[in-house]
């Protein structure tokens, strides 16, 4: 009787590897068959928003099914994620976030670990960050900030959005590649920032190149480079951070769709797949670029080995400058 069970149980079990495959397809060849919902952690109308919405239109025009941005602020990110985190794995829960995802592992260890509670679908934009200095400071190039800071240790005051913030890790990166030593002086948003630089309070800052470009331009800060690898196309004018004086800097906000751990790789193919068309389209290629982010799409398994090297790099800094979140 005995082993009759096992024998009874040996072959459902083949028949469900068998058969398990297949069903996986016929999940992808259904999907989607009613709404998906993408939730952002964030409050409405900010960048993560303007990324969520435009690529939500566009799936939903493509699928023929509502793709319902659910906006679920609060906790540092951790209020959508933990939603996403507990939702079913069957595609229809998604989340769209920005960088904070890296950031929050280190600097809130009781997050949810995006490595094994999420599957990455797909890093939809990157944002390049500005380099900006107040026009008294005698500082003209990244080089020469960088001298003037080892001149004068903390006598130069750098402003952010607040700790824990990409424009403070950003400015964290610089001071430990640069080996130079600055002052740090958190405001309560980015707005905060920029005005601060504008008026003097501080004297240099990272921030978005939508935010920093109009001030640059009406000569109120002087730009010095950008954050990113490449020149951004919005100011091809501007020198890389790297080019105009610290070698390897290489930085900027980014915005990526995961879904819940367990997602059929079939599901999460589909759904990849439909992102990076998304991304293509002219319309969509413009409206990012206008608003200082750049269109980057490429494979689930891209997003995952960029995640890992996110998070170990900012753990370092945020290590080694004592970062605490406000």
């Amino acid at each position: 009787m005995r082993g009759l069970m096992r024998r009874t149980w040996m072959a459902a079990a083949i028949a469900i590897a068998v058969i398990w495959p297949e069903v996986t397809v016929a999940q992808a060849a259904q999907y989607p068959t009613r709404p998906v919902r993408l939730i952002n952690p964030f409050s409405p109308g900010g960048a993560v928003d303007l990324v969520a919405r435009t690529v939500a239109q566009k799936m939903t025009e493509s699928w023929g099914q509502p793709v319902i941005v659910d906006n679920r602020p609060g906790a540092g990110t951790m209020i959508g994620t933990d939603i996403v985190v507990r939702a079913a794995p069957d595609g229809y829960t998604l989340l769209l976030t920005s960088a904070v995802i890296a950031t929050n592992v280190t600097l809130y260890p009781q997050q949810r670990d995006p490595l094994t509670e999420l599957a990455p679908i797909a890093l939809v934009v990157q944002a390049p960050f500005v380099l900006a200095v107040h026009p008294s400071l005698p500082a003209k190039s990244v080089r020469e900030l960088i001298n003037l800071a080892k001149a004068k240790p903390r006598q130069v005051a750098y402003g952010s959005a607040g700790a824990g913030t990409t424009t403070h890790l950003m400015l964290e990166l610089f001071k430990s590649l640069a080996s130079i030593d600055m002052l740090h002086v958190p405001y309560k948003g980015g707005g905060p920032a920029v005005n601060a630089l504008v008026g003097g309070e501080v004297q240099a800052t990272f921030l978005p190149i939508t935010v920093i470009l109009p001030q640059a331009r009406a000569g109120r800060v002087r730009a010095l480079g950008v954050s990113s690898a490449k020149r951004a196309e919005l100011a091809p004018e501007l020198p890389t951070v790297a080019e105009a004086g610290l070698p390897g800097f290489d930085a900027a906000g980014w915005y990526a769709m995961f879904a819940p751990a367990g997602t059929p790789r079939s599901i999460v193919g589909q759904i990849n797949a439909e992102v990076n068309r998304a991304l293509q389209l002219p319309d969509v290629r413009e409206r990012f670029l206008t608003n200082g982010m750049v269109s980057f799409g490429g494979a689930p398994g891209a997003l995952a080995d960029y995640l890992k090297l996110e998070i170990a790099r900012w753990a370092k800094v945020i290590k080694e400058a004592k970062i605490k979140p406000e």
